[in-house]
């Protein structure tokens, strides 16, 4: 199991508790199951609050527990390289059976069950000396990478942009500018039509 990068894998859980919760992963079988723990001390930091005087894991922190192995099991199941985040969407049938204190130890089990496009739905337990403290259906988002065929549509587009050459600018089109050659070859034309006029004999004479 140590081939499994506990911190790396939950950056990628898109809302979690700051510090992980899961301490080492005991048992893998990807794409099917998995059983992670979570050594309970009297440091964590939400003891100060809950509650002073008599310390008590929150149910919903032993929930985001439960979500964390979960991600840890998609991602490294047989679909988890096209797999980008997760996030919990919902929990169903919780259920907080014991008192979980400093010193406990909470041997985590994760169950795959049906998963469908984008949501994943598990099944988790929490246990202490082999009894339930804490079970529950997790409901999992699923977001999945950018495939490769939809990035080439893109940069085919990008790379296709080109710049037509009469929309560049030059000297001779700029604005109150004409060309010199062109100019006097249009009077000298006009100049020999008019000379041509007035050499014309009269029809009359």
């Amino acid at each position: 199991m140590s081939s499994i990068d506990i911190l790396r894998t939950l950056d990628r859980l898109c809302y979690r508790y700051p510090s992980p919760l899961v301490d080492a992963i005991t048992e893998h079988e990807p794409g099917r199951r998995i059983t992670a723990v979570k050594n309970v001390t009297v440091n964590e930091d939400f003891f100060q609050g809950h509650f002073p005087g008599e310390p008590l894991m929150p149910g919903v922190l032993m929930i985001e527990t439960l979500a964390q192995v979960a991600t840890i099991l998609l991602m490294h199941g047989p679909d988890g390289a096209s797999i980008s985040r997760t996030w919990l969407r919902g929990v169903d049938d919780a259920k907080f059976r014991l008192r979980v204190v400093p010193g406990d130890r909470l041997t985590l089990e994760v169950a795959l069950g049906p998963r469908r496009g984008a949501i994943a739905r598990l099944r988790a337990v929490a246990s202490i000396n082999g009894q339930i403290a804490a079970e529950a259906d997790l409901v999992m988002g699923v977001e999945g990478k950018p495939s490769q065929e939809a990035k080439e549509p893109k940069a085919a587009k990008e790379s296709a942009a080109e710049i037509h050459p009469t929309a560049i600018p030059t000297p001779e089109s700029a604005p109150g500018r004409s060309s010199g050659p062109t100019s006097r070859s249009a009077s000298t034309s006009r100049s020999g039509e008019t000379a041509g006029s007035a050499r014309q004999p009269s029809s009359t004479a």
